[in-house]
């Protein structure tokens, strides 16, 4: 047989139609995303040069790809822990607020999760941490998609502990004996101890807050070894409690570091300890996404984030946060990596504008499954950006209020390209000094070019060449996405509640404390029955 002869043409174009091909999979790939709480951009050592506690996070960027232009979809929990297993925002998914602990609703039940679509498709599919989906009946976690949960079902400082940690302002313990122990504490829940579940199992209340690392850590390597014996493809949903409030370092911090640093080193350490485990069962199968909900919450003081460069000075200038609970980049400019070793390039760093809303289509594509019908979705497959094909990402990103002035959930800003356009400012976050700021309408919008101001200090002039020539690109962007909201299959999430509905592992002792062994099932408060989660 002759061999084949190619002329030096057709070896250039092999080459670089090779350099464009996709990554060959050998089966689905296994996915983790890990989803770190209240964390600021400039916590990531990586972003910001200051922060020395995250050498596991900064080698995971040096191994992955780095994304420093990424938002989450919210700047608040419920809303964007919504979003990101919807891929849609709160004004298409429902939830546009938190759920309480005595909620009976939660993320609607017309919304397909991540879970549910990765499982359709052969995933054996985990999720352990914070949930503030609504945990009463069917919206559960173990109802939406997710064979096994562990974890607790809301912010864990939605409830008493024994050791509670550190807070602004600090918390009393739980109660221990009777209705005069108890202390009534602004901002504290003091009537409730908070629980921890495994599946429909109250496993501990009130939860011993410094194992959390530890047990976390252990229940997410068996999920991983049982999805690993089985066969079967998996999806590890971590919602860490790091680094909201209470903080519990587990020693002393070394003199410089804080409390807040202390635990930021924790974190990190909990994160390279799932990236070993990952890559112990084949390095290059698992895709693991680590991103933060929010940014920092600004009341909370030294025990609250960093922000990096992205301070929102216009609003500071006039009181108010610019954090956590509003629109300022601080609030939803939030750290991102991805690590995929032989799949996703190391040591490189993209300015795409991507949101955690990208992370339900692109897993979902990854996974060669398909996008649930009769919906739109906020979130992009941006897969050829993860493998380094392109740093396009979003044209237009728009970030709802979550909790400042305005109506919650209400799209108050929009990015397009470098410019930033608010349509209310203000009021409804406090800063650490107690300031709120007034709220304020704005029309026309204020405008800031972030390429020349990632401080949002000093808007553009109305007047200039340069408002004038973005703001029809901007008010165009702004109707259409209104429209097209409009013309979506809109979900309305169930915010009623009933005090049945709270977690409560013993109606007979004093903040539904446990005190045999660790397995009591969980009922409703105030229902005397065999204790389990009413479903």
């Amino acid at each position: 047989m002759g061999t084949l002869s190619l002329s030096p043409w057709v070896v250039l174009v092999l080459v670089l139609v090779g350099l464009r091909a996709p990554p060959v999979l050998s089966g689905q790939p296994n996915f983790i995303v890990i989803l770190a709480d209240d964390v600021g951009w400039g916590d990531l050592g990586a972003n910001w040069a200051e922060t020395k506690e995250t050498p596991h996070l900064d080698q995971m960027a040096a191994e992955g790809t780095r994304f420093v232009d990424f938002h989450s979809a919210a700047s608040t929990c419920s809303p964007s822990r919504a979003s990101l297993l919807t891929g849609r925002l709160g004004v298409r998914n429902g939830v546009t607020h938190n759920f309480a602990i005595s909620s009976l609703g939660g993320l609607p039940l017309n919304e397909t999760t991540l879970a549910e679509v990765l499982r359709e498709a052969g995933y054996s599919t985990g999720a352990i941490g914070k949930w503030h989906l609504g945990h009463h009946g069917h919206h559960h976690p173990n109802s939406r998609g997710f064979d096994y949960y562990f974890g607790i079902p809301y912010s864990h400082d939605m409830g008493c502990t024994d050791t509670p940690g550190y807070n602004l302002p600090p918390c009393p313990p739980c109660p221990r004996h009777g209705t005069a122990a108890r202390e009534a504490r602004k901002d504290c829940y003091t009537e409730v101890a908070l629980p921890l579940l495994e599946n429909v199992t109250i496993v501990q209340q009130p939860v011993e807050l410094g194992s959390l690392v530890t047990r976390y850590a252990e229940e997410a390597a068996r999920f991983i070894q049982r999805a690993s014996d089985s066969g079967r493809p998996f999806f590890l949903y971590l919602a860490l409690a790091h680094m909201h409030v209470p903080l519990t370092p587990p020693l002393p911090p070394a003199p410089g570091r804080g409390i807040y640093g202390a635990s930021l080193s924790e974190m990190d350490a909990l994160v390279g300890r799932i990236k070993e485990v990952a890559d112990s069962h084949g390095k290059g199968n698992t895709l693991l996404w680590f991103a933060g909900d929010n940014g920092p919450w600004a009341q909370k003081c030294e025990l609250a984030g960093r922000l990096g460069p992205f301070v929102g000075a216009w609003q500071r200038q006039r009181g108010g946060s610019s954090a956590k609970q509003t629109t300022w980049e601080g609030g939803h400019r939030v750290p991102a990596l991805v690590y995929w070793p032989g799949r996703v390039p190391a040591r490189r760093t993209s300015q795409a504008l991507l949101s955690v809303l990208d992370i339900f289509p692109t897993l979902v594509a990854l996974a060669g499954a398909a996008l649930p019908p009769n919906r739109r979705f906020d979130g992009l497959d941006v897969s050829p950006v993860l493998f380094g094909w392109s740093d396009v990402g979003h044209k237009v990103l728009l970030h709802p209020n979550s909790g400042a002035a305005g109506k919650v959930g209400e799209i108050e800003a929009l990015r397009l390209a470098q410019y930033k356009a608010f349509y209310t400012t203000g009021r409804g976050a406090m800063a650490c000094d107690g300031s709120t700021g007034p709220a304020e309408q704005h029309q026309p919008p204020l405008i800031f070019n972030l390429e020349r101001d990632l401080q949002e200090q000093e808007p553009l002039d109305v007047a200039s060449r340069e408002y004038q020539a973005v703001l029809p690109a901007i008010s165009r962007a702004y109707t259409q996405a209104l429209q097209d909201i409009a013309a979506d299959n809109v979900s309305v999430a169930d915010y009623s509640q009933d005090p049945a509905a709270i977690p409560c592992c013993s109606t007979q002792h004093v903040g539904c404390r446990c005190r045999g062994a660790p397995g009591a099932t969980l009922h409703p408060l105030g229902e005397k029955r065999t204790p389990r989660l009413c479903l």
